[in-house]
Parts: structure tokens; C-alpha cells; sequence
């Protein structure tokens, strides 16, 4: 046996560390410290998960590690348990886990970057192609943000989204330069709203708990102003010297968010997420990491930014998929945040309108306090919703009359209407009249669905692109007639009925540019301040929640009755909860609200519930369906899935993994099966399914199990991975 060993943590998916010798140069190496290492052909940088250890490998085999990166760990001491118990849990490959928490500057051989605040500013030469007026579009926009003195990196994230393409060319002219500045400086403070009654219990329930873990579900109603609690709550973190992480579940959501937190705490707000230049994230998670940063607000991975000085952490949205990673190490940031309050002994707020499931259950079995905000502060009064029962109506591009009519009547009082279609391009099906054919993806066996505008037809599952073909390749005929309705489809429509009114449509096609949402959102918004510029708006989930256009008092819901008939048991609850988010977009302000669900099945007992009882009510019969049929929360499942060219290979290899599960595992198995989308991109997709009513059973038979699993001979023929309490069964 060789003592003083380092065990290091790569970015590899395989469930193991590895073992190395010290580096000759010597001195001291601890736990959380990056180290350059050799690995295959070439070298990798790896966290040191704990030194001294003894290993089994010999002698003459163990290589010994290049350099140690670091002066004192990168991770500290909460971040390394953390995350050894989350790659335990979810069943990941600990290289990954580790990996995961470091931005991706801190993953390369290179020195920290400093701490300072990335600033710009105008030179001499900017100032006059300013005055000039020489410069159009984003850089125009650059120049005259800068114009009235230097702003920083996270400053201009927050004003003009999208302005690193426009620096970039500035820069390269010489019209602005860029430096560095001290992040912590003084920022003018916006006097806070009054609290309601509700509100201000809600923040003197957490404030209790300040300095010791609780879990809290703050479950208020869309517009009850969930944002007031949480900057009154950091507010008083702050007071105490210590730190608040606020997570979003979009990038959409964050720079409204980050502009109200800056106005509102004045001070400077770090921003962690995939859409910013590597270095500034690296310097925003460095800055936390030193204490420096007091409040972090991020997506999904800002779940990991080291928190020194912690003294709450927040989860808006918390039902959000969103927050659940989906490919690499499937960990669920809601959850892991919880695990995180809980290692830094800090309360822990998840907030949403409509709470998911597991959350309602914890509250039920008082794991988590729940606290509520039934009452929308400022609105006249909650949106009316109306069912409109579209069997036997004549139907416009799917819309009927009395959808249309609100509209109209909306539109003409110089408002707002929003309607809402969860599905992209113009339509989801091109069919040939004559003959029935239609157009498939070959990669997927799927339709694909037509997009006029750019005259292709794309597959939303795989990515698959082809031209429009003019005559039906089955028969020739060239009636191909373009079946259902997108929001393109809709954008169409609309305009083509209401020609004096402008109709937006916000989906990912039209929100390319990074910096497209934030400015059809504020040009939506000035219109709320001219009574004469109505408009109309055409959206997908981009829209579901977290906006607020005050001059917005129509919703109108279509495409409802595909989340009733689905088969995926989650589907039920994603439709409530997504037909109240999107409700919640109306009169958010002093103009009431209304709101349209457009179906064929009027009398459904979801829909009759969420009308005459709301979420809450709803929420509750769907959990106790989900008891009944021992299905998550009240079980837990982990989802094997597996991919190939052939399907032999998939059947093989699942085959082979349901063979090695240990005896009397105790586990429900539902499976080999094939996935149920069998085809994606060209692959064959399977999967196998385990299910046990105890958490601490699954994981105890799961664990040596998800071990054998990549020495399996069949696993090298296929993609395999193994995702713990899926959110989909896709």
C-alpha cells in the first residue's frame, strides 16, 4: 500500500476517482485545490477530493500529478460535502459533479482572473461618432448608454442585453476601451413598496429563522408580489453582513429581476449564468467565493457558487423544469439548493404561484413551513376566467368567435391581449390532400412541423431541417395543406383581422438575438403608458410567468386539450400549472383582468376545478391520484435510458442491466421497453424504469447496481444514462 496518494475527482463520465502521486515540487495540497494532471494522452484539471489516501494500484502504475493550480482550495469545505452527497444521490460520475461547480475559466490551466468588475467607457473618438450620430442599431445604443460615464459588465447586462457583439466592434474601431473597477461601489437605492399584511408576515417568519435552517414554501398567487418578500428578506441578510442567492429559473427572468434588486439594495448584484463571457462569470463566482459578492443572483448552475458569508438562498419558480438538468449530471437545483441550506445552516425560501407537487407533499409531511400570499396587492381584483367551449363553432385558424370578439373588444379599449399557443412555426403537420401523406423527420419517424416564414420544415425533436417539397412526393398531387396551428399560424391570422393593430409574436424564433425579448418586453411596456397603442401579442411558455405588462388584460389559452389527453401522469399538473402562470399575465395592474381557455372538453374535472377552486384545490386532488397510484411524491423512480443506431444494441445492453440488478432488489421494474419516442435523430431509444416506495431502498439497491452498469460489455455499444426522480419519462 502507498500512503500520501491524492484522490482526484476528473471531468470524465466514469463512476471513480483516480489516484495520483504528489507533484515533485511538493508543498501542501488540500482538499478543493484544482491540480493538472496527466490523463490518457494528455492532461486534465481535476479537484482534489482528499490526500493521504491509501490505494491498492501499484507502485510502478500511479503517475504522479503535474502542478497543484491553487494556493488554498477553490471549493471549500460545505461545497466538497455537498457535492460528494449530489453525485452520490443522483448517481452521478463524481468527475462531473465537481466539474459542474466551476465555471468553465476555472476548469483550464490557467491563472484566477481578478477580481475587479470589467468596465467600458467612451473615447474620445466614441463621444464624437456619438454626436456624429455615425453609429446605428446596438452600437449606437452602446455608445449612448456610455455616454454619461463609464458602466460595468453586470450595469449594461442589465440596461441593453446583447451588447457584447456591439462592444466587440467598438472596441476593434476605438470608439471604447475597457478596464476594471472595484465592484463594490454605491448605487442610488429606490424606497421599497409598503408591505401588505400577508407579505410582511411571510418576511417575519424567515426573518425568525435567520442564522439557522428551515425550509419555507412562500405559495402565493401570480401578482401577490412573492419579489417584495424576497428583497425585504435579503434586505435584512445584508443588515446582517452576510449573503443572499436568489435563483431564477430562465435567463429571461434575470435581468428584470437583476434591475429591480439593484435599485432596490444598492449594491452590486453578481449575475452567474450560461449567457455570459466566461471570464465575467468566472470573476462573479470568484467574488462570491471571497465574500466580496453579497448578493448572487443565477440559473440552474448558480446553485453551486460558494457562499462563504451564506445567509439565505431562495429558488423562485421553484416548479419549474427549469431547474432540473436533463443531460451530463442530472442533478435538480430546487432540491440541491435545499441540501445546500441545510449543510450552511441557512433558511432556505422556495417560491412559486403554482407550487409543484413534491414541494406540497413536504409540506404535508412538515419537512417545509409553508406561508402564503392570497391577495394581489394594487390590482382591482383577480382575472375572470371563462371556459369557452369550442365543439360545434366555426373556427378561424383555431380561434373561435368569442376568443376573436375579446380581442376585438380588448384591443378597441386600447389594451392588451396575449394569445397564448405552446407550440412554434406555423403548423405542426404539412399533409397532402389527396393522398394523406405526410411530412416525416427520417431521423425521428415524427411530423415535422412548417415554418412559413422561412419557407422550411423543421423537426422541434432533433433539429432536422428540409426544404418545402411543391408536389407530394407519395402522388405528385400539389395540394399540400398545412394542418393545425402554431404560433407563426396565429401571428398570421391576427394580423390579417386586426391590420390597424400591431401583433408580436414571442416564441424562440423571433428571440434569437439575445437582447430581442428584453426590447419587445419594453416597447411592450411603453405602450402601457399611451392608451392608444394597443396591441396584440402571440407567445409560447416564454410568457408563462414572471413578466409584468400592466397594460395586458386579455389572455386567450389555445391549444388546452393536448396537456388533458396526454399519457404522461406529470402532464396534469405541468397543465395547471402552466394555465395559471400564463392566466396570471393579466391585469396585473389597476385594469381588471380576463382570461380565455379555449377547448373541446369544457366539462373536464381539472379544468372545472382550477375555474371554481383554484390551484390550491387542484393541486390537492392530483396528489392524492398520485398516492393512490403509488407515483411520485409518494415514490421515487430512477430512469435508465439507453441509445444506439440499433435497436438489437439497446435491447442487449437493457437487457444485460435488468439481468445485473441485485437479488430480491425489492424494486418495482417496469421494462426493457422501448422509450416512448423509440426513434430520435436516427437512433433507437429504450429505457427501464425502477420504482420503490422508500428513497433510502432504491439508492441502497441502486448503488452497487449504477456501478456494474459501465462495466457491463454491452454498454459499449450504446449512450446510457441513468437520471434520478426523471421529470419526464421521455
Amino acid at each position: 500500500m502507498i500512503p500520501a496518494t491524492l484522490r482526484v475527482a476528473l471531468p470524465v463520465p466514469l463512476p471513480t476517482l483516480f489516484d495520483y502521486l504528489p507533484p515533485a515540487a511538493g508543498g501542501e495540497i488540500r482538499p478543493g485545490s484544482r491540480l493538472l494532471v496527466p490523463f490518457g494522452r494528455g492532461k486534465a484539471v481535476g479537484v482534489v477530493v482528499a490526500t493521504g489516501v491509501e490505494t491498492a494500484v501499484g507502485a510502478g502504475k500511479l503517475k504522479r500529478a503535474l502542478r497543484v493550480l491553487d494556493d488554498e482550495p477553490l471549493l471549500d469545505a460545505e461545497l466538497m460535502q455537498t457535492l460528494a452527497w449530489a453525485a452520490d444521490y443522483w448517481l452521478g460520475a463524481p468527475g462531473e459533479a465537481y466539474a459542474n461547480a466551476l465555471p468553465l475559466a476555472l476548469r483550464e490551466p490557467k491563472p484566477l482572473p481578478t477580481l475587479g468588475e470589467e468596465c467600458w467607457s467612451l473615447t474620445v473618438t466614441g463621444r464624437g461618432a456619438l454626436d456624429a450620430g455615425s453609429r446605428r442599431g446596438g452600437s449606437r445604443a452602446l455608445l449612448a448608454e456610455l455616454a454619461a460615464g463609464p458602466l460595468g459588465a453586470t450595469e449594461l447586462e442589465a440596461c441593453l442585453p446583447g451588447w457584447r457583439a456591439a462592444a466587440r466592434r467598438l472596441l476593434a474601431a476605438g470608439l471604447v476601451e475597457r478596464g476594471e473597477r472595484s465592484p463594490d461601489r454605491a448605487i442610488a437605492v429606490r424606497p421599497a413598496h409598503p408591505l401588505s399584511t400577508e407579505q410582511q408576515q411571510a418576511v417575519d417568519a424567515v426573518a425568525d429563522d435567520l442564522g439557522r435552517y428551515q425550509p419555507f414554501l412562500l405559495d402565493g398567487v401570480t401578482g401577490s408580489g412573492k419579489t417584495e418578500v424576497y428583497l425585504a428578506l435579503i434586505e435584512r441578510v445584508l443588515a446582517q453582513g452576510k449573503q443572499a442567492l436568489l435563483l431564477v429559473p430562465e435567463i429571461g427572468l434575470a435581468p428584470q429581476t437583476l434591475r429591480r434588486l439593484r435599485e432596490r439594495l444598492g449594491v452590486a448584484v453578481e449575475v452567474i449564468h450560461s449567457n455570459l463571457a466566461e471570464g465575467e462569470r468566472a470573476r462573479a463566482w470568484l467574488r462570491a467565493r471571497s465574500g466580496e459578492a453579497k448578493v448572487i443572483l443565477g440559473t440552474r448552475s448558480a446553485v453551486f457558487t460558494p457562499l462563504p458569508r451564506a445567509g439565505l438562498v431562495i429558488v423562485d419558480e421553484e416548479h419549474d423544469g427549469a431547474y432540473k438538468q436533463q443531460e451530463g449530471f442530472r442533478y435538480h437545483a430546487r432540491d440541491l439548493a435545499v441540501v445546500r441550506a441545510r449543510a450552511l445552516d441557512v433558511p432556505v425560501l422556495l417560491g412559486s404561484g403554482t407550487p409543484s407537487l413534491e414541494s406540497l407533499a413536504n409540506v404535508e409531511a412538515g419537512r417545509y413551513r409553508a406561508l402564503h400570499l392570497r391577495a394581489r396587492p394594487g390590482a382591482v381584483r383577480p382575472p375572470t376566467v371563462q371556459i369557452v367551449d369550442m365543439r360545434a363553432q366555426r373556427l378561424e385558424h383555431g380561434l373561435s368567435p368569442t376568443l376573436l370578439a375579446a380581442v376585438a373588444e380588448t384591443v378597441a379599449r386600447g389594451e392588451q391581449a396575449l394569445v397564448f399557443r405552446n407550440r412554434r412555426g406555423y403548423a405542426p403537420v404539412l399533409l397532402c390532400h389527396a393522398c394523406g401523406w405526410h411530412a416525416d423527420c427520417p431521423r425521428c419517424e415524427h411530423p415535422m412541423t412548417l415554418h412559413a416564414g422561412r419557407r422550411v420544415l423543421i423537426c422541434h425533436h432533433c433539429d432536422h431541417h428540409s426544404r418545402i417539397p411543391a408536389a407530394c412526393p407519395a402522388c405528385g398531387a400539389t395540394e399540400l395543406k398545412p394542418q393545425g396551428q402554431g404560433t407563426e399560424r396565429l401571428e398570421e391570422a391576427l394580423a390579417a383581422r386586426f391590420p390597424d393593430v400591431p401583433v408580436l409574436r414571442i416564441d424562440r424564433e423571433t428571440t434569437r438575438r439575445r437582447d430581442a425579448f428584453e426590447q419587445l418586453l419594453d416597447g411592450l411596456r411603453d405602450a402601457a403608458d399611451q392608451p392608444a397603442k394597443p396591441a396584440i401579442l402571440v407567445g409560447t411558455q416564454m410568457l408563462a410567468k414572471g413578466h409584468d405588462l400592466p397594460n395586458l388584460t386579455l389572455v386567450a389559452i389555445v391549444g388546452v386539450d393536448e396537456g388533458l389527453l396526454s399519457v404522461d401522469f406529470r402532464a396534469s399538473e405541468r397543465l395547471a400549472q402552466q394555465l395559471v402562470q400564463v392566466a396570471g399575465r393579466a391585469g396585473r395592474a389597476a385594469k381588471p383582468g380576463r382570461v380565455l381557455l379555449q377547448t373541446h372538453h369544457p366539462d373536464h374535472p381539472l379544468l372545472r376545478q382550477l375555474l371554481a377552486q383554484g390551484y390550491a384545490a387542484a393541486a390537492q386532488t392530483l396528489l392524492a391520484e398520485r398516492r393512490l397510484g403509488a407515483l411520485p411524491p409518494y415514490a421515487h423512480q430512477v430512469l435508465l435510458r439507453a441509445e444506439a443506431t440499433q435497436r438489437a444494441a439497446v435491447d442487449a445492453f437493457l437487457a444485460a442491466a435488468c439481468a445485473a440488478l441485485p437479488p430480491e432488489h425489492g424494486l418495482q421494474v417496469a421494462g426493457p421497453m422501448p422509450a416512448p419516442m423509440p426513434l430520435r435523430a436516427g437512433r433507437q431509444r429504450g429505457q427501464l424504469l425502477l420504482e420503490a416506495a422508500n428513497r433510502r431502498e432504491l439508492h441502497a439497491a441502486l448503488r452497487p447496481w449504477a456501478a456494474q452498469l459501465a462495466r457491463l460489455p454491452a454498454a459499449r455499444k450504446v449512450r446510457w444514462s441513468l437520471d434520478v426522480d426523471p421529470i419526464d419519462l421521455y
